[in-house]
């Protein structure tokens, strides 16, 4: 789901010329195995039409070297009848082998020219179909999450966004790896392949109308500048970096990240801790690992939890309560009892019942 390409789309909409289409996910055979199953049918009627003449050679004469028609003759006949040539060197002289020339042979003729033509219409055809397809799916795209960057981070970001009920139609990659966006492809979601710092590529994917962004690149430069990149296109967004030196922190925070999570130091705390000690060690990558044991997430409080305290949620242990867009931690004074409207940061086992609205449907403020 190639560069460069001219978009067709209606005179109502600015054409982006040159720009990158978006690989949407394979629903059917590739292009390649299409190809391959075509020319496959044209090797069967070629082979049909050998054996009917090759089966019948008796039937046939050669006029110019006269010394009857073998399977190699045969085949010749076949290729030049088949794609209209007919040079007329060997033909049918017999009624019953000019009655199964018209009857069998100009069929299958027939039938190759059109799958010709098919093919030739199809290849032709493609570039229109995949640009209304990109554009259609464009009008379409509202309040998505957009992952640049489709590594180790970038896909342990999107499956922790699956598990948490984001749709995949809702999510599309960026990359500049090709490999990158067939493993998105994969996985079912649409994909870009270029570079995140292009304003024109990140219209494409709609960022304008995107509600959050995730950022996983390897280079903590290129990861700033296309921060600051996204915020300029979107001040709305809630938009997540990664880094691997911490000192960058501080101009990730002045280019507008919201969040930003420090994956070397994030990845060596955890192994100090595990050294220290294993068990706490564990449970923290417990609660990190989707669908494993503990799973820590954010929902709006129920009907029923109106009124109690944290410690009176039955089946998830509290870390926190978002209340007016104002984080509380457990022990901090006036966190411990439930209005309408919080939101909470639970622990729970990955068994446990879910209860209330995660956090990730909300709309960001």
């Amino acid at each position: 789901m190639a560069k460069s390409r001219k978009l067709l789309l209606s005179p109502s909409e600015t054409p982006w010329r040159g720009q990158e289409q978006v690989h949407l996910p394979l629903r059917k055979a590739s292009a390649v195995q299409e190809l391959l199953r075509r020319v496959g049918i044209g090797v069967v009627l070629l082979l049909i039409i050998t054996l009917v003449v090759y089966v019948d050679h008796e039937s046939y004469v050669d006029l110019t070297a006269h010394d009857g028609v073998s399977f190699l003759d045969a085949f010749y006949y076949a290729t030049v009848t088949m794609t209209t040539t007919g040079y007329g060197d060997i033909v049918p002289v017999s009624p019953h082998a000019r009655l199964i020339n018209a009857l069998i042979v100009t069929p299958i003729r027939v039938a190759f020219l059109a799958l010709l033509v098919g093919t030739t219409v199809e290849v032709l055809a493609n570039e229109g179909r995949r640009a209304l397809m990109d554009a259609q799916w464009r009008k379409t795209l509202r309040q998505h999450t957009i992952v640049i960057g489709y590594g180790t981070m970038g896909q342990s970001a999107v499956s922790t966004l699956i598990g948490n009920g984001v749709p995949p139609e809702k999510i599309v990659v960026i990359d500049r790896n090709p490999h990158a966006v067939t493993a998105a492809n994969r996985q079912n979601l649409a994909a870009f392949e270029g570079d995140a710092t292009s304003r024109e590529l990140l219209h494409r994917a709609e960022l304008p109308k995107a509600r959050e962004v995730i950022i996983t690149i390897n280079s903590d430069d290129t990861t700033i500048l296309v921060t600051l990149t996204v915020r300029q296109l979107n001040r709305g967004a809630h938009l997540v970096a990664a880094v691997r030196d911490v000192e960058n922190k501080p101009l990730l925070i002045q280019s507008g990240a919201n969040a930003i999570v420090t994956s070397s130091d994030a990845v060596g705390r955890l192994m100090g801790l595990s050294a220290i000690s294993p068990y706490l060690g564990t449970v923290i990558e417990d609660m990190l690992t989707p669908r494993t044991g503990l799973d820590i997430v954010q929902r709006m409080i129920t009907k029923q939890e109106d009124g109690i305290r944290t410690s009176e949620v039955q089946g998830e242990r509290v870390l926190a309560v978002i209340r007016n867009q104002t984080l509380r931690r457990f022990y901090e004074v006036g966190s411990d009892v439930l209005q309408l409207g919080d939101e909470i940061i639970v622990v729970r086992g990955v068994h446990e019942p879910q209860r209330g609205k995660s956090g990730l449907d909300r709309p960001r403020s």
